[in-house]
């Protein structure tokens, strides 16, 4: 066995190695605070507990009690309980005076995304009225101008690495034995250009969101660096950063071993090339294993699309790129013999990934949004459209070389005076094409960086009526009842009252047996349900700390008269601090 073959195979043994991370969760929500929200308790607690639906890090959480002045109460920092690693505890000062108290929190899920919400609970027996606080704004968010623009380079330059690759290793390899005097040397070296850029990004991206999830300087890098491996999120970065540059050691094996003027290829090229591929194959599985793709149900098939999705992209994107680069890299007189060679293979592949992309991109916006609505009305439903846009003014692009440069490029083997006006509108529309491509993936960025809308959304195309914000004084008739809905103080955050007066033909329905669930419709939260009680002939009505978040709500009011069908009845309301 040759050198360069027992290079080659350990470099398939090191890539086997290469592991899928661990899937992120659904963004972090509470399921149980102590107190309670809204709750007036006999005597002060001697520290606030809040437990989430996972285990978030302590040193990326904030947990705020100030009184009616903004005094901070709290005498320590978070710490996990060493009974629930899913609880965080904050002490608070001891023997605080009657009145009610403030608790904004912040905690960052495993996916990266930063979650906060607030509510308000007393000191008693007599603390009065709940007051006006005001609330902390904390300005950090998973989609600064620091972690778009960073974002953004990490997947351009890791997504034209892996495309130029299968570039120089699928496409433009024959042109060297079709055209004396053509080089793929400048291919390899764009490729490793932006293989270093991309090494450099990622834990550069790494280092901006753990400084913005950990409120501090990018700069403060000693006290980052530890955080790098805390959250899940932080670990699948790490994990990315080895898969691509354990990439990056295989693709130059392959450069190293491969000898494009043979027809066949060697053993070693076979075996090196093997390992780069599923090396490239894992490093493009990372983004989705870590992100909304891994958090969607059915979560095989949302993985298969989110990296179908990133493979065709990166095809596409490196492809342009390795183009662009022979273009202007070839000598005039091998010019249109080189791309007359080229850009018929590479055509047929951009195709084939182009349709992928758009069939995968269709696949995954159906799999995150849960109503058509959802388009228009949130932040990543508009992403997703702005996206798509673009994408249909690249694909408009490509037409034009498949249509006119290629044929013309083909036939300029039969007819040389086609050549040269080929290759320069070549050059324009594929310039024209990296262009949009990179701003695909800039939106694309901000895309992942956004929250989907939640299942509970969809329920806002059957509500009855939109209400909020303020009391909530709303009258529906719904299956042969007049339904007044009343709400009040209507205030996030604080106590609440909640009642339903029913009647029919004029006359109070009594005996009924009617819940309330509460949905947030903005936010993955799990849904609450209180019964309600008759206080009066057809009122039915019960106080609960529901509205545990500023945001829009459905109020689902499940009915079961004494003498009737059962029914439901749905508001949208809208929740302000």
């Amino acid at each position: 066995m040759s050198r360069r073959t027992r290079v080659a195979v350990a470099l398939i043994a090191v890539s086997a190695w290469l592991a899928l991370p661990a899937g992120a969760s659904a963004h972090a929500y509470l399921v149980k605070t102590v107190p309670a929200a809204s709750v007036v308790l006999n005597s002060p607690p001697a520290n606030i507990q809040l437990t989430y639906d996972e285990a978030v890090e302590p040193r990326f959480a904030i947990i705020s009690v100030t009184n009616v002045e903004g005094r901070q109460e709290t005498t320590a920092p978070v710490h996990r309980s060493p009974s629930n690693p899913d609880t965080l505890v904050v002490p608070l000062r001891p023997g605080l005076p009657e009145g009610w108290y403030l608790i904004y929190w912040r905690a960052i899920s495993v996916d990266g995304h930063p979650v906060n919400g607030f509510f308000t609970y007393a000191v008693g027996p007599n603390p009065g009225p709940a007051p006006q606080f005001r609330i902390p704004n904390i300005s950090a968010t998973a989609t600064t101008p620091q972690l778009l623009v960073t974002r953004w380079a990490m997947f351009v330059f890791v997504m034209a690495a892996i495309g130029l690759f299968l570039m120089r290793l699928l496409v433009a390899r024959p042109v060297i034995r079709s055209v004396k005097g053509v080089s793929l040397k400048p291919l390899s070296v764009v490729f490793g250009v932006s293989a270093a850029l991309g090494l450099i990004a990622i834990p550069v991206y790494l280092d901006v969101s753990t400084a913005n999830d950990s409120l501090r300087s990018a700069f403060d890098v000693t006290a980052l660096v530890p955080l790098f491996r805390v959250t899940a999120f932080g670990r699948a970065m790490v994990d990315l950063e080895v898969c691509f540059a354990l990439f990056c050691l295989a693709a130059a094996v392959v450069l190293w071993v491969d000898r494009p003027e043979r027809t066949r290829r060697s053993v070693a090229e076979l075996i090196a090339s093997c390992g780069a591929l599923l090396a490239a194959a894992a490093v493009l599985i990372v983004p989705g294993a870590a992100g909304h793709a891994a958090q969607t149900s059915p979560r095989g098939l949302t993985l298969v699309f989110d990296w179908l999705h990133l493979a065709s992209g990166s095809v596409w994107l490196g492809g342009l790129v390795g183009l662009l680069v022979l273009w202007w890299t070839v000598s005039s007189r091998e010019r249109v013999p080189a791309l007359s060679v080229v850009v018929p293979r590479f055509s047929n592949v951009a195709l084939v990934s182009v349709l992928v992309l758009a069939a995968t991109g269709i696949g995954e916006a159906i799999e995150h949004t849960p109503a058509i609505n959802a388009l228009w009305e949130t932040s990543y439903g508009q992403a997703i459209l702005v996206k798509t846009g673009l994408l249909g003014g690249a694909m408009l692009i490509a037409s034009g070389n498949l249509l006119r440069s290629r044929p013309r490029l083909v036939a300029a083997q039969r007819s040389p005076e086609l050549g040269e006006p080929a290759a320069r509108l070549l050059r324009g529309l594929i310039s024209g094409e990296v262009v949009v491509v990179i701003g695909i993936v800039f939106v694309a960025a901000v895309l992942s960086s956004l929250a989907p809308p939640p299942p509970a959304f969809a329920l806002e195309n059957s509500a009855l009526a939109s209400v909020g914000p303020g009391r909530v004084v709303q009258t529906i008739n719904h299956a042969g009842y007049k339904l007044q809905v009343l709400v009040s103080p209507n205030k996030a955050a604080q106590p609440d009252s909640f009642a339903l007066r029913i009647t029919k033909a004029g006359q109070p329905v009594r005996g009924a047996n009617v819940t309330l669930l509460f949905n947030h419709l903005e936010m993955q939260m799990p849904t609450q349900e209180y019964q309600l009680t008759e206080i009066a002939p057809g009122v039915y009505s019960r106080a609960a700390p529901a509205l545990v978040m500023v945001g829009r709500w459905g109020l689902t009011f499940q009915v079961t008269p004494p003498h009737g069908v059962p029914f439901t009845a749905l508001i949208v309301d809208q929740a302000n601090g």
